[in-house]
């Protein structure tokens, strides 16, 4: 896979399989700004599954496979967050 393909327009998921010692902490922002870089038009989840489809058996202990497997699970299961709504009342 090359730099600024349609799964990834910036190369950003495509450089950071190459960066040594990367972190997990670091897969996520560089997941965070591709996420960010998607057009409005692409379905997030086929393309994480086609990113995880190129790379994931050729990086299977690399931190950025973990970070997109959890962006696509976390994706299946959306939840709705904190605030006063959630509150039980008694």
């Amino acid at each position: 896979m090359n730099k600024g393909t349609e799964d990834d327009p910036k190369g950003l998921i495509y450089e950071s399989f190459r960066i040594e010692g990367i972190t997990k902490a670091e897969c996520r922002t560089i997941f965070l700004d591709w996420a960010l870089s998607l057009p409005l038009e692409r379905d997030t989840a086929s393309t994480i599954k086609n990113l995880l489809a190129t790379y994931k058996a050729s990086y299977v202990d690399h931190p950025m496979t973990e970070v997109l497997s959890e962006g696509l699970t976390s994706m299946a299961q959306p939840r709705r967050r904190g605030g006063w709504r959630s509150r039980p009342r008694n």
